[in-house]
């Protein structure tokens, strides 16, 4: 497979010549092969007044490939035709948003999946393309987990019933962590049923149902359905709803084991949460298995890190902005430095932070009293829980990032 700089050039060398001379499948061809070369999770293709910007989504965050003035608004309606059709969108509509999915093979890299949003803007029609290649190939130990937290959650998914909910913001690693438990479940003899909006990755030998407003396949109708498809584990892409969160905590009440996610900041705030969605508090007390709340943050780039020391003035500032209770054990951290090997970032990918939360019997009295986030948390670290942040603060500890980019991704 060709490098980033050969990828780059040879881009920068098609979008420069006039448009009659330009192959657009040859330029969405290298547009996704640099993206999967560069590890990025998604392409941006943004029109604006005189010019077309093109960003790639690296380690979370976006940075400019080539120069605006290279991709004209005439090559820019080219290619978004050219993903329309390749994603079995209406060419003709220009006007209303549309969502497809595609699939590129690559020589090296085999089949490359990618979900595609095409939303009309002032300028133009914007595309957002999310590569969904990398997670494919993970493994529940890839994940970032902490042998205690690893084991917790093999304990959680060989219950057979009961709840695992995974939580975090947008764009936090969710979904591959519910598909990587997905693929570790994956036997002939299991049947599992997913409903999501949108589907993320395919995973063979599974029944994978998509949301469609329109007909009226809702989460809650959905889920209503797949109980009657005599499935053993059910995916739900996202608890929304009052609706969705009483079923599905139905199902795991009646010999199913469920996995969804939740927007909270953290494990502790899931059962206020589906409390305040209308689940009696026994029932989620008696359903959840685990909770775990999640991050990604950029991992340093292991051949250029320097290491580095905190001043006394340092660490005591540090430990003003951390949470109660938290114990920093060493002054020696890392920092990115930046070669050719990380494009000179000093970074290279991603690392998840995680916290996993066991429900004991002490949390299922909290659960049951309506006790705080807060409370329920407090009581969970005693119980030998192990936070994002202490997580995070571990991981740096260990070189694999930085103290600045828990502190930017952790909002304490």
């Amino acid at each position: 497979m060709r490098d980033i700089k050969s990828l780059t050039a040879a881009l920068e060398e098609l979008a420069a010549k006039p448009l009659e001379s330009v192959s657009v499948i040859d330029f969405m061809d290298l547009v996704i092969e640099l993206a999967y070369v560069t590890k990025a999770s998604d392409i941006h293709l943004e029109p604006g007044d005189n010019a077309v910007r093109m960003r790639f989504r690296t380690d979370g965050l976006l940075r400019d490939i080539l120069d605006k003035k290279l991709i004209s608004r005439a090559l820019h309606q080219e290619v978004i035709s050219r993903i329309k059709v390749m994603s079995g969108l209406r060419t003709d509509e220009h006007f209303l948003p549309q969502d497809g999915r595609l699939r590129v093979r690559l020589k090296e890299a085999g089949e490359i999946d990618v979900r595609v949003s095409i939303m009309p803007t002032y300028h133009g029609e914007n595309a957002i393309m999310r590569v969904l290649a990398e997670t494919q190939n993970f493994g529940l130990k890839d994940l970032g987990y902490v042998a205690e937290d690893l084991e917790k959650v093999m304990k959680a998914i060989r219950k057979p019933y009961g709840m695992i909910l995974a939580n975090g913001p947008t764009g936090s690693g969710k979904t591959t962590t519910l598909y990587t438990i997905l693929k570790e479940l994956h036997k002939p003899e299991i049947s599992i049923v997913t409903i999501e909006d949108p589907i993320e990755y395919s995973l063979e030998g599974t029944t994978q149902i998509q949301v469609d407003m329109q007909t009226g396949l809702t989460f809650a109708n959905g889920l209503r359905s797949i109980l009657r498809q005599d499935p053993n584990i059910i995916m739900v892409g996202e608890i929304r709803d009052s609706d969705t969160a009483s079923i599905a905590v139905n199902a795991a009440l009646t010999g199913h084991l469920v996995l969804s996610t939740l927007h909270t900041n953290d494990a502790a705030t899931t059962f206020p949460r589906l409390i305040d969605m209308g689940v009696p508090p026994f029932l989620v007390a008696s359903t959840v298995n685990i909770a775990m709340g999640q991050r990604l943050v950029r991992k340093l780039c292991q051949k250029c890190k320097k290491e580095r020391t905190l001043t006394d003035k340092e660490l005591k500032s540090l430990l003003e902005i951390a949470p109660k209770q938290t114990t920093i054990k060493t002054k020696v951290f890392f920092s990115p430095s930046g070669c050719d090997a990380c494009g000179g970032t000093g970074f290279e990918s991603r690392i998840g932070i995680r916290e996993v939360l066991e429900v004991s019997d002490e949390i299922r009295q909290l659960i049951v009293s309506r006790a705080s986030a807060q409370d329920i948390k407090v009581a969970a670290v005693r119980g030998g829980m192990l936070t994002m942040f202490a997580d995070g603060m571990q991981k740096a500890a260990q070189g694999l990032t930085t103290i600045e980019e828990i502190l930017r991704i952790i909002h304490e």
